[in-house]
């Protein structure tokens, strides 16, 4: 899957250029739409946003950014030791995504982001709707219809509680305001490449793991994860799902268990759309050890948690979930033609998720068309058919590898035109098992698109779908050229157009 042969790289530049142009032809149909009859509430379609060529603080720290994670990014990942490199992809992330939020400045980029009139610290100041959360969230759904007294704006509305709650929660320790609520977003958010990370090594071995990390950290989803409350929400179910790949591969399952059932709990009362982070969740127990089974039952102890606290306190998901479904259809979802955006939203997710991810997935689909050849490598016992977190000894030596990767990986050098050296190389039968994951991901925000409830702006709410897809970019040679072509991407856009988000 990592051949650089002719063939296959002019394959992944057609799926490149095809994608470019259902992004082209989305914003030409976008435009004839929206100026003949106003339907699709965007002025730069597919995106929420407008045209508006700017520059600003971030400007040279994003450039500087792109230049040294191009540049670094590959060898760094191939040669810091594990956990090293998860601090590096997190603290990478972070400033990339602060460096593009400044470009439009820090009142606009940050600190007014979640402060305008659809966002959750509209119910904080200038007065706290929440001074008394029992009741707040007793009355809740009192408050979800446009022609409901003292109806919510609109993200308190489409929303579960938590998602509120967790900016009262801030406010109350002394956070307070739309400054400490983006940085919070902001931080958070960046580790949910790291959570991804974590699963594809457990799922999948080190190695594609360390071939994914710049992929992620340059994603250009992070124009929206600076500054957006999904982008949060993303790391949390990131989080669950990583904990989920370590229990059922076996590290410590009751714990990580739990830990994953305690985050997928609260994922629902974050997003009712993240219950859709159901279908990744089943590739990874797909993908677990023979004994995945055996931590669920910890899974659903974690998972009630959340939702019977909530309960208790008197709200009611299931009726705030159907008082939802009225409301968006009462504003602007029900006059945006599904037609345009059922196709259109993809456009959106090309632009998120960047020209190496279309090639990645396009590899991805044929490595999981080989699937038919089984999870597990011929050869392998059962014990060691997952590669692990443990380094494992290779037989009648005293020499290790690598979980996940080839045996004397780790002195060959120049693997499928990487660059690096050493290069690491994925061991058989762990590519197929990455497809899996990332077309997981894939088929989560596919249905999330064929709801109808998602119609424009998924730039941002598909952001914890999308944050998986750029691991599909461990498939890739060659990756610099890759990764410059991400990096332009998210400049482009961050220069190019205001982004309400």
């Amino acid at each position: 899957m990592l051949s650089d042969r002719p063939r296959a790289v002019l394959s992944d530049l057609a799926a490149a250029l095809a994608a470019a142009l259902l992004v082209l032809t989305a914003a030409v149909v976008g435009y004839v739409i929206e100026h003949r009859d106003g339907t699709l509430f965007v002025s730069a379609a597919p995106l929420y946003g407008h045209w508006g060529p700017h520059a600003g603080p971030g400007t040279a720290a994003s450039v500087a950014v792109a230049v040294a994670a191009v540049a670094y990014g590959p060898l760094l990942a191939a040669r810091l030791p594990w956990r090293k490199l998860l601090v590096a992809v997190w603290a990478t992330t972070t400033v990339w995504t602060f460096s593009l939020a400044l470009i439009d400045g820090w009142e606009r980029g940050v600190a007014r982001r979640l402060t305008t009139r659809y966002e959750y610290l509209q119910v904080i100041s200038p007065v706290n709707r929440f001074h008394d959360i029992p009741a707040a969230l007793r009355d809740f759904t009192h408050h979800i219809l446009l022609h409901s007294p003292d109806h919510w704006p609109a993200h308190i509305a489409g929303h579960p509680p938590a998602a509120t709650l967790t900016f009262v929660l801030l406010d109350r320790v002394g956070l307070g305001g739309g400054a400490w609520a983006g940085v919070w977003c902001i931080t958070v958010g960046a580790t949910a490449g790291v959570a991804v990370l974590v699963t594809v090594r457990a799922l999948a071995g080190e190695a594609l793991a360390r071939r994914a990390a710049p992929f992620l950290v340059l994603a250009p989803a992070a124009v929206w994860m600076g500054t957006s409350a999904d982008g949060y929400f993303a790391a949390v179910a990131a989080w669950a799902l990583a904990l989920l790949a370590l229990a059922v591969t076996g590290r410590r399952p009751r714990t990580t268990g739990l830990a994953s059932g305690l985050l997928l709990g609260l994922t629902a009362y974050l997003s009712y759309g993240l219950t859709l982070i159901a279908v990744i969740a089943a590739a990874v127990l797909l993908l677990g050890r023979r004994s995945r089974l055996r931590p669920l039952p910890y899974v659903l102890a974690g998972l009630t948690v959340v939702p019977l606290v909530f309960t208790l306190l008197g709200f009611n998901w299931w009726e705030a979930y159907r008082l939802l479904v009225t409301r968006y259809y009462e504003g602007a979802g029900g006059v945006r033609p599904y037609g345009y955006w059922v196709w259109a939203n993809l456009a959106c997710t090309v632009l998120i998720t960047g020209p190496a991810t279309v090639a990645g997935l396009r590899r991805a689909g044929a490595a999981a068309l080989r699937i038919g050849a089984g999870l597990v490598p011929r050869g392998r016992t059962a014990r060691e058919h997952l590669p692990g977190t443990e380094r494992e000894r290779l037989p009648g030596t005293a020499r290790e590898h690598l979980p996940g990767t080839a045996p004397g990986a780790e002195t060959v050098s120049g693997v499928a035109g990487t660059g690096v050296r050493p290069a690491l190389r994925p061991a058989p039968g762990t590519a197929p098992r990455l497809a899996v994951l990332v077309i997981g991901a894939l088929l989560a925000l596919l249905v999330a698109d064929l709801s109808g409830m998602s119609k424009a702006e998924t730039e941002r709410i598909w952001l914890p779908f999308a944050m998986w897809m750029p691991a599909a970019c461990a498939f890739l040679p060659r990756p610099r050229a890759w990764l410059v072509a991400q990096a332009t991407s998210a400049l482009l856009l961050n220069h190019l157009l205001l982004t309400g988000w």
